[in-house]
């Protein structure tokens, strides 16, 4: 099978599997099983210099060759694959191979881009990789981070010329004046489809629909290392470009974009389509319920809302102390969290029944409140400022924050409280809704617990996609939370402050019953006394009731 590419975009009709392109024309291309596709470009102008075919598939690798036989030097194996071609004096045409290195069809979208002499060249600086010509971007990930990394670019040259030196290290006239934008584009949420990533692509692969259509996150220079981190999204697509920028001509070129959903299509376990554990469903199920119920009713049994506390706080701590210090799977360190927050809970309980003081419980309380509003506060753009990179700087600013609320609460402790059970019971709901269709709310939380566990993440870039669902899910977050608030506060009005300790009512009651002598109670016998005769009844020996005469009265 081969594919004809010419400059004229007329395509072929009588020879079987030609198919012909436009320089910058994107065309629908398949590789089918155990044959190669040769892509021919005919035709090129005269002030074309270089250009760079590219092929884009969802998940499935294909490989590009300049030779009809791969060689590492000479070809790549990616989903996101292309190859520069410098073309000589008087050259009008070009070739290009396609393979399928695992035997099956491949399918995507092909694109050729032409550039001329000023403009610069992607990876024409290349001492990395295999290509001598690198402009592919390498991309890795894993479930705190995904980083991209890329080869420097040359500043571009006309036909039949030598490639400028890329050994020059300052100065206008060398490639240390190229600079690197970087852009990130999110495909549309929960949706994996191959059809929505072929009509995405396309508008991240020229210079011009990367500019209208990306999010520029950060320029490099050429003396700043050619990587840069972002924040790991598992399920949701993300498609990463730069463009490379000469600002002496005011001429720039991208790179061949790559994206990625954080995750694996043919995984037999966890794959993109059943991303989302039974475990941690579960998990956040019965959290999301619990949460639901402390938003309304959690100041009216203060119990209940004392143990949910305890069990958030006690479980997130002992989550990253076992996962910094142990290799366990994650279905039991989600357990072990599970049966520690339980137990935090129940502490947290006893000490408020034993002791009856509610400053303990509302420091509690307000530190999860002011953990909650620290994440808000840097899942803001706030929180990708460089100044932040610094992790000293980064968890003195967090714990400064987080600490201010628990001031509040204990200044204004009813209040306080019943504000966290709305805002913390709300946000419960909405990771229990996540467990089940994708969210970036979660991300409020789940970054601070990726920095928490991974010494490089204070590297990477959290941005995170901002959409249809999730706009539903802050409305129903702030539905929740106002609504359970204005309730508790109303139906709470005239009654005390906190509840009595049971301990102290107890001890009261306890009291009251020894000095009132017309109490029933009084003339009962303590506990102790009761037990004592109880066991001496049950070992009592019975006397023989011999004979019996009636009393006469």
């Amino acid at each position: 099978m081969s594919v004809v590419v010419s400059w004229d975009g007329v395509m072929a009709q009588n020879v079987p599997g030609l198919v012909k392109f436009s320089l910058g024309r994107f065309q629908n291309l398949s590789v089918t099983q155990n044959f190669t596709v040769e892509a021919v470009l005919t035709r090129i102008p005269g002030d074309i210099t270089h250009v760079i075919f590219q092929f884009h598939s969802q998940y499935r690798n294909a490989t590009v060759s300049y030779d009809q036989a791969p060689t590492p030097n000479t070809s790549l194996t990616a989903h996101d694959a292309g190859l520069v071609s410098a073309l000589r004096l008087q050259q009008n045409s070009l070739q290009w191979y396609m393979e399928s290195p695992e035997g099956k069809p491949v399918s995507g979208m092909a694109v050729i881009l032409p550039y001329k002499a000023r403009d610069p060249v992607p990876g024409g600086c290349n001492l990395e990789y295999n290509l001598d010509i690198e402009p592919n971007i390498y991309l890795h990930y894993n479930l705190f981070e995904t980083i991209i990394q890329f080869a420097p670019a040359n500043t571009g040259y006309a036909r039949g010329q030598t490639a400028p030196s890329c050994n020059v290290s300052s100065g206008q006239t060398s490639r240390m004046r190229l600079e690197y934008d970087i852009y990130q584009y999110f495909l549309p949420e929960s949706d994996l489809s191959e059809q929505v990533f072929i009509g995405h692509i396309q508008k991240m692969a020229n210079i011009r629909e990367v500019a209208a259509n990306g999010k520029k996150l950060m320029t490099l220079s050429s003396n700043d290392q050619p990587m840069v981190s972002f924040s790991s999204l598992p399920g949701q697509g993300v498609i990463y470009s730069i463009i490379v920028r000469d600002p002496v001509f005011n001429t720039s070129a991208s790179y061949v974009p790559v994206h990625t959903y954080a995750c694996s299509f043919t995984s037999t376990l966890d794959n993109c389509y059943t991303l989302g554990k039974i475990s941690t469903k579960v998990f956040f199920t019965i959290a999301g319920m619990a949460g639901l119920f402390i938003c309304f009713f959690g100041h009216r049994f203060f119990k209940s809302e004392l143990f949910c506390m305890g069990f958030i706080f006690t479980a997130f701590l002992f989550f990253v102390l076992i996962t910094r210090t142990t290799p366990l799977s994650y279905d039991m360190r989600l357990s072990l969290t599970a049966l520690m927050g339980m137990v935090g809970g129940v502490l947290l309980v006893l000490c408020w029944w034993r002791f009856g003081s509610p400053l303990l419980s509302i420091l509690i309380v307000g530190l999860i409140l002011g953990f909650l509003f620290s994440s808000i506060f840097f899942f803001t753009p706030i929180g990708d400022f460089e100044i932040f990179r610094s992790d000293v700087v980064f968890w003195v600013t967090f714990t400064s924050i987080a600490l201010v609320i628990p001031l509040i609460c204990v200044g204004l402790p009813r209040e306080g409280n019943i504000t966290a059970c709305g805002v913390v019971g709300g946000y419960t709901v909405i990771l229990a809704v996540d467990s089940y269709t994708y969210t970036s709310l979660t991300y409020i939380t789940l970054d601070i617990l990726k920095r928490a566990l991974n010494n490089n993440f204070s590297k990477a870039f959290t941005n995170v996609p901002f959409q249809g669902i999730d706009f539903i899910m802050i409305t129903v977050w702030a539905v929740l939370a106002v609504s359970g608030m204005v309730l508790q506060l109303y139906r709470e009005r005239t009654r005390p402050v906190f509840p009595p300790s049971p301990y102290m009512m107890w001890k009261q009651e306890r009291e009251r019953r020894k000095t009132n002598i017309l109490d029933p109670s009084y003339h009962v016998p303590p506990l102790r006394a009761r037990l004592k005769s109880r066991v001496e009844e049950m070992f009592r020996r019975e006397e023989p009731a011999g004979e019996r005469t009636p009393l006469l009265l």
